[in-house]
């Protein structure tokens, strides 16, 4: 009896739902920060690049802290005791959450203040910080006072007629004790420090902080009052938002007041300089009804990434700054970009290669007199977006132009109202999408009229039409102009502007119509085949429990499966009886891994798709994504070889992800090449810019069905 017939689910299926089976998600999330930080803390990293791993940890920290402590803290606030696949409660997550933070932050305080600190001071960039000044940079500073942040401060007193105030999410702020008799009411104060004055000042031989310049000064804002000591101090808010869009009479007014409510949210995190024990740390965290744990003690500066924006803006800093990575255009494309589609379809990898394309795409059919319709989804834009203005002016020049723009993008949610009431007052038609549902997926369609008839030319993509982001985020772009894609493209936009469902999808799998159900049906076809069965999936995230069962029963039957995870991962690999065939690798580089890419080898047809959404909860049930098929043989293969190949070898850049839920780098035995998966793709690209050299298939065996062990545990999987 072969393979194909004789699976079925094995003894021990329970195991399956065995909540020590999975990874909790939030501390998995901390896990990937702390890859981010080891980043941050390798030597052999260049000093720009160690300072940008750091102010990235800073501003994730801000988010998780803002989105998911939240949540978990909104749980226990209201008595909530739903747990995961994991059975961890909401109290027993945050807990762990909180001594994990802790030590993270604490290891993160002593890589800047002990390492990144003094090496930027070497490399001419000295930042004083703390109480020595040399009398100079005191004069100067004095000077800077006096002129320029005097007028602009607001002292705050505190007491009862004067109650504490209500602070900006993630504003940096001063907090002072006056030395006023007992019982006296009047005890502290607090001083914003202005958000619009540059973080960093420059002084005779280096920079001071803002903050410390106030600090220094602070007396002169409470003449009557003897200051006893002042520490900065930071809050973290809840920053979720809460909206009933059935009840929205207009989603974009409705969203545009809850936007500007959420800045109340409940605080949740106090970050300040102060010692262990100051009284202040005690009377803020009362205040602002936090309790002990959510309070961090830091020795170094806080709003990270603020003051390393800051300090890499000045011109000393300019020495420091690494040459900017310059993205290859294929050889391809250097003609006319539709004769090119009409062809045959182009596949681009960017950063390496350029974004340029996608923007000229919409550029010229905003100008172009043949083009009638141009229709794309808005999820990310960036500012002073080129492809905003790109449908701006087609709309202006009469074209039908419908833009969908996600609202809800969360921590995008103000500039995409700006973006959305600019659109429609250049003649855009904007919508919002599904109720319920965020619009996820990356699509772009241009209608064209060719000779006597249409033609309809589509770009779909696993990242955003964020042109800012394209250089820093590694993802893959398709250009097709093949009838049933662009079939598929035209219905889904009749779904999400009249809701109006197709019968049938030609090629597209479509969330939340049907896109995990083809999954899981795929996964189970490749366990069926036993182990003959492989499936290498690349993505951002891997948290939906069905799915990660119908992963383990696939490696019980016998199929080799690699996960290229860059973040979150709840499936234990290498766990001896469930996931022994499944290895877990993250790369963390330069730029961030978003492309989201799956492969089946269902019975040596080899099916290749790209998408917008990772196998999450959120993607299969509350969000309309989009997955595609790469059919072009050529494509296809460039995309198992070149890309999924060289990240399975990668052995510089990526971790192993252990049964007990650490990380640990790739070994290799002595003697073997070094392989920096994306130094390979850049060089790839620039090759490809001068020809349409073939892909190199140096890493094919990986995909050929060779087995690779997994990562083994040195002891019993823990939660």
């Amino acid at each position: 009896m072969d393979s194909a017939t004789s699976f079925q689910p094995g003894p021990g299926e329970s195991a399956l739902a065995d909540p020590h089976s999975f990874i909790n998600r939030e501390l998995s999330n901390i896990a990937f920060l702390e890859r981010v930080l080891e980043e941050a803390s390798d030597p052999r990293v260049g000093l720009s690049e160690r300072l940008r791993f750091l102010a990235i940890l800073s501003a994730t920290l801000d988010e998780f802290f803002m989105i998911r402590v939240a949540g978990l803290k909104q749980q226990i606030s209201g008595r909530v005791e739903e747990t995961g696949p994991d059975a961890m409660t909401p109290a027993e997550q945050l807990g762990v959450v909180s001594q994990r933070c802790h030590a993270l932050i604490e290891r993160q305080d002593r890589v800047l203040l002990e390492e990144l600190l003094p090496a930027l001071e070497k490399a001419g960039m000295r930042l004083f910080h703390g109480g020595n000044w040399p009398a100079p940079a005191q004069a100067a500073a004095a000077e800077f006072f006096e002129r320029e942040v005097l007028p602009v401060l607001t002292p705050l007193a505190i007491d009862p007629g004067h109650p504490f105030p209500h602070l900006r999410n993630k504003s940096l702020n001063l907090a002072i004790s006056f030395a006023t008799p007992a019982g006296a009411r009047l005890r502290y104060g607090v001083v914003p420090v202005p958000s619009l004055l540059p973080r960093v000042v420059p002084v005779p031989g280096g920079a001071v902080m803002l903050e410390d310049v106030i600090a220094r000064h602070v007396a002169r804002l409470f003449p009557e009052m003897p200051v006893q000591g002042c520490w900065a101090f930071r809050v973290t808010r809840n920053w979720d938002l809460t909206i009933d869009e059935e009840e929205a009479e207009d989603l974009l007014v409705t969203i545009e007041r809850e936007v500007r409510r959420r800045d109340r949210g409940s605080a949740v995190r106090l970050q300040i300089n102060a010692a262990p024990g100051e009284p202040v740390t005690g009377f803020l965290s009362q205040s602002l009804k936090l309790g002990e744990a959510d309070v961090y003690l830091q020795k170094r500066p806080l709003a990270l990434s603020d003051l390393l924006a800051g300090i890499f803006a000045r011109p000393e800093a300019k020495p420091l700054h690494e040459e900017a990575f310059a993205a290859a255009l294929p050889s391809a494309l250097q003609g006319d970009l539709l004769e090119t589609v009409r062809e045959r379809d182009v596949l681009l990898h960017h950063p390496y290669e350029s974004f340029e394309p996608v923007v000229s795409f919409l550029d010229s059919a905003a100008v172009d007199p043949d083009v009638l319709a141009i229709k794309m989804v808005l999820y990310r834009a960036g500012e002073g977006s080129p492809i905003v203005r790109a449908l701006q002016r087609a709309a202006e020049n009469g074209k039908q132009v419908t833009a969908l723009v996600e609202l809800k993008a969360r921590m995008d949610e103000e500039a995409n109202i700006l973006w959305a009431r600019e659109l429609e007052q250049a003649g855009v038609h904007v919508v919002y999408g599904l109720i319920g549902f965020k619009t996820h997926c990356k699509l772009a369609l241009v209608v064209r009229r060719e000779g006597s008839g249409i033609r309809r030319y589509l770009h779909l993509g696993t990242g955003n039409y964020n042109t800012s982001t394209a250089r820093t985020y590694s993802d893959l772009s398709l250009f097709t102009a093949r009838e049933d894609f662009v079939e598929d493209a035209t219905a889904l936009f009749n779904l999400l502007t009249g809701y109006s469902k197709p019968v049938r999808w030609r090629k597209f799998l479509v969330s939340p119509l049907g896109l995990k159900q083809s999954v899981l049906q795929m996964i189970e076809e490749e366990a069926r085949s036993g182990e003959q069965g492989r499936i290498i999936a690349k993505m951002n995230a891997l948290a939906d429990p069905e799915v990660i069962q119908a992963l383990y029963r696939a490696s019980r039957a016998g199929v080799q499966i690699d996960l290229l995870i860059r973040g979150v991962c709840c499936l234990r690999p290498g766990v001896p009886g469930l996931s022994d065939r499944i290895r877990v690798t993250s790369v963390i580089d330069r730029f961030l891994e978003h492309a989201r890419v799956w492969h089946f080898h269902s019975r040596g047809e080899k099916k290749v798709f790209l998408a917008s959404g990772d196998w999450m909860p959120r993607n299969f049930l509350r969000r309309v994504d989009v997955a595609f098929p790469i059919e072009v043989p050529a494509l296809k293969e460039r995309i198992l070889t070149e890309i999924l190949g060289t990240m399975l070898a990668d052995n510089v850049k990526a971790r192993l992800l252990r049964p007990d839920g650490t990380y640990e780098r790739v070994r290799t035995a002595a003697g073997t090449p070094a392989v920096r998966s994306q130094d390979q793709f850049a060089a790839l690209a620039r090759r490809a810019a001068f020809a349409d050299a073939s892909r190199s298939p140096a890493v094919e065996p990986l995909l050929a069905g060779a087995r690779t062990a997994p990562a083994r545990s040195r002891g019993r999987p823990t939660r």
